[in-house]
């Protein structure tokens, strides 16, 4: 099984080790599956990220939106799998509708397991080693559930020392615009 032959995640220190892991990763699984992050201006803003995983868009949302300072530790809140239709969604959801508000795609791209375990495993274990490769956000991450639940489940989306790595940086901020249409939240409304 390819998920077998894959690099262990353990302790990944910074720089080199998980640029190296990464490449070890795509030459043993080039299967790498799509990423989406969707900036969503609801009843709060908040940016909905997803892995493709299993035929599905599995779903968090980050209230304060992904970061690339290794010290942030950011709650990812486990919302309702979407098709993979959805990922490319950008527009205005309508008054009245269930998360009525402007969404447009933030960041967009592919993602590779860095785990020795298969991204289906690491989902239902709780812990998961990705690394993304988007239009604004690179590098590998780490995922840890730290409440489960048959209702919420809270999550920490962590952001690896390595290479991708921008301390107090916070791309939300800085990048608002779609990696699709480069028009804004505002521009959707």
């Amino acid at each position: 099984m390819a998920d077998q032959e894959a690099p262990p995640d353990a302790d990944v220190k910074a720089g080199a080790s998980s640029s190296k892991q990464h490449e070890a990763a795509k030459r043993k699984r080039p299967d790498r599956s799509r990423f989406v992050i969707q900036k969503h201006d609801a009843t709060s803003l908040h940016y909905d990220f997803r892995l493709e995983i299993g035929g599905v868009l599995v779903s968090w949302s980050i209230p304060k939106g992904p970061s690339l300072d290794p010290g942030d530790k950011r709650l990812a809140i486990r919302t309702e799998d979407h098709s993979p239709e959805y990922a490319d969604f950008e527009g205005r959801i309508p008054e009245g509708e269930y998360g009525a508000g402007s969404v447009l795609v933030w960041d967009s791209g592919t993602f590779t397991n860095l785990s020795a375990t298969s991204i289906e495993q690491g989902l239902t274990d709780g812990r998961m080693s990705i690394w993304l490769e988007g239009h604004k956000l690179h590098g590998a991450f780490a995922m840890v559930r730290t409440r489960p639940s048959t209702t919420q489940e809270q999550w920490l989306l962590i952001k690896k020392d390595d290479e991708g790595a921008y301390h107090e940086h916070h791309p939300g901020a800085t990048l608002p615009e779609s990696v699709l249409s480069g028009r804004t939240s505002e521009e959707l409304s």
